[in-house]
């Protein structure tokens, strides 16, 4: 897979849940490949201005940040209503906001479950029902959703995320045939583990409940589900979507791609 630099030159893309973690990668590789960017996200004011402005001086690409919840499908309109007012139009969609709670189905919290298929199911729906329309009218368009591993295979004590991201595999192959012939393509990326400042953070906490180290948590971490004893990164599934977006893929559409660390090959 060779991803050519700028090769988005002049394209709108909207990223949601992408102030941090896997989000933040694949806004940078769109940014560096030459795509106007809307972020999306929660989070202090100043250090979201900090990171818009930087990115739009680093890429030398236009970057605004919207706060929309992607569980609203008023905000999440007004989102991609935003971005045609602001850039002219859209071409690339990430939907990518997630969020996970973990206990046994018989103890899942109700408002977690509610909450969770809102945002990682719902929100998938809303950004492709209001997108789909600005990108087929243009003739063009890539919509890409980030399912996980989870979206093709289960884990105990997961039971809403992993619902919620294999209905996010499944909507997006309807998208894909509904899209067909459009010039819009749509499929979902489903990474492994992922190497993100929240997993940082439990790995830390891996490591100080078991008193190991933090290399010997990452080992054990990996080991439970990954054959790779190694973790992807954001910057890696950021140019997976940049690969996606490009020419290379235009016949590539209603795909579920797993990037981690051969989890679904078991």
């Amino acid at each position: 897979m060779v991803v050519e630099a700028e090769q988005l030159n002049g394209r709108v893309a909207i990223v949601t849940g992408s102030t941090s973690g896997i989000g933040w990668g694949i806004a940078r590789a769109l940014a560096r490949s030459g795509s106007a960017v809307m972020l999306n996200g929660f989070g202090d004011p100043a250090t979201v201005e900090a990171l818009r402005l930087g990115l739009e001086n680093e890429f030398k690409v236009p970057v605004r940040h919207h706060g929309a919840d992607v569980a609203d499908p008023q905000a999440v309109a007004a989102m991609v209503a935003a971005a045609v007012a602001e850039f002219g139009g859209l071409d690339i969609l990430v939907n990518n906001a997630g969020l996970q709670h973990v206990a046994r189905l018989t103890e899942f919290p109700l408002e977690r479950w509610e909450r969770i298929i809102a945002v990682n199911l719902s929100g998938v729906f809303y950004g492709m029902r209001y997108a789909l329309p600005v990108m087929e009218e243009r003739g063009w368009g890539r919509i890409v959703n980030i399912a996980s591993a989870h979206g093709l295979v289960a884990s105990g004590s997961k039971v809403a995320y992993v619902a919620a991201k294999h209905g996010v595999v499944g909507a997006t192959k309807v998208a894909a045939i509904e899209a067909a012939d459009s010039g819009v393509t749509v499929n979902a990326i489903c990474p492994g583990w992922v190497l993100t400042p929240l997993v940082a953070r439990q790995l830390e906490e891996r490591a100080e409940a078991a008193g190991t180290s933090i290399e010997e948590a990452k080992r054990q971490m990996l080991a439970e589900t990954q054959p790779l004893s190694r973790f992807t990164t954001p910057e890696q599934v950021g140019e997976l979507t940049v690969f996606l977006c490009g020419p290379q893929a235009a016949t590539i559409t209603g795909a579920a791609l797993p990037i981690d660390g051969g989890w679904v090959a078991h």
